[in-house]
């Protein structure tokens, strides 16, 4: 238990410094081929910044856990809000002045819908991965469409962030360094998660759910929180609701591509609710104000500690 946890760690670790690499590569090709700062950072937010936990559950899947990789996809969609946006917004109050949010719900919230209603037979089947995937590709072109339409302030705030060397030899380096580190600390993180679960109790599914979704987003709570404090609430939001979307379409769409997926009855009654509730949540965090405040930070982790606590009192109990 104590090694598998030190190895779990380990993994995590690797994980945040090849995401880091693989996307400041990916951002210097995206502007080498002529996207500005701005749409690079677009483009990041909605995909980029998920990369581990793709890595992670791509590992999974070609390794026999495939129960964990639809917990860890299902389960980073209830982190990311509830732990990762709430946590930065205890740290540090976000005033949003970026208009592409609030499509962006919108769109989180018939991607739930639907994994909810393609899971009401008890699995996601090829056809139905491929709706998703194709849903995230229409959400990255209209999002990018309706770029140009944000505030001078807003593409500042996030080209600041994403603008790096277009050289390259020097990203095709980043990525290849980044891929190779990704892939060993998924290695480390899929190898010891289910020992870690196991010894408190957990099945596959849980430890996805919880473990694994939990260790993968603390990089990102970390990243969130110092962006939070410089000012760049835009960044933290649009990470946040990128990787969700992520999560739930292209991610479960390419693992039901790959091979239909079982839907556990569990995900159906309480999970995936669970996952639109949140998203319903922020209506009213960020309706009028578009502000979301240390109270309303402490609300959403009040709601993510509560969700963790039934988790494990079905298993402890």
């Amino acid at each position: 238990m104590l090694v598998s946890t030190g190895l779990f760690f380990c993994g995590l670790l690797m994980l945040m410094l090849g995401g880091d690499s693989a996307v400041k590569g990916l951002a210097g090709m995206s502007q080498r081929l002529g996207l500005s700062g701005f749409k690079t950072g677009v483009l990041m937010m909605l995909f980029a910044t998920s990369i581990p936990e793709l890595v992670v559950n791509a590992y999974a899947i070609f390794n026999g856990h495939s129960e964990i990789a639809l917990g860890n996809a299902i389960g980073s969609n209830i982190v990311n809000i509830g732990l990762t946006l709430a946590l930065a917004a205890i740290s540090t109050p976000m005033l949003l002045g970026m208009r592409s949010l609030a499509l962006q719900i919108v769109f989180l919230l018939v991607a739930t819908g639907a994994v909810l209603f393609f899971g009401f037979d008890g699995s996601l089947q090829r056809w139905e991965g491929g709706f998703l995937v194709l849903v995230f590709i229409a959400v990255v072109f209209v999002t990018l469409q309706r770029a140009n339409a944000e505030s001078i302030a807003v593409q500042k705030e996030v080209a600041d962030v994403f603008e790096t060397h277009t050289s390259p030899t020097m990203n095709t380096i980043r990525i290849v360094v980044g891929s190779a580190i990704l892939f060993f600390g998924a290695k480390l993180v899929i190898d010891a998660a289910p020992v870690i679960g196991f010894s408190l109790g957990f099945g596959p599914l849980l430890t996805g759910l919880t473990i694994v979704a939990i260790g993968t987003a603390l990089p990102e709570v970390v990243m969130a929180i110092l962006a939070a404090r410089n000012g760049k609430a835009n960044l933290v939001a649009g990470m946040v609701l990128g990787a969700c979307l992520f999560n739930l379409l292209f991610i479960a769409g390419a693992m039901a591509l790959v091979n239909p997926v079982l839907i556990p009855a569990s995900f159906v009654g309480f999970d995936l609710p669970a996952a639109m509730a949140f998203t319903l949540t922020l209506y009213p965090i960020l309706g009028g104000d578009l502000r979301i405040n240390r109270n309303e930070g402490f609300i959403l982790f009040a709601l993510f500690l509560s969700w963790l606590g039934f988790e494990l009192f079905k298993v402890w109990a």
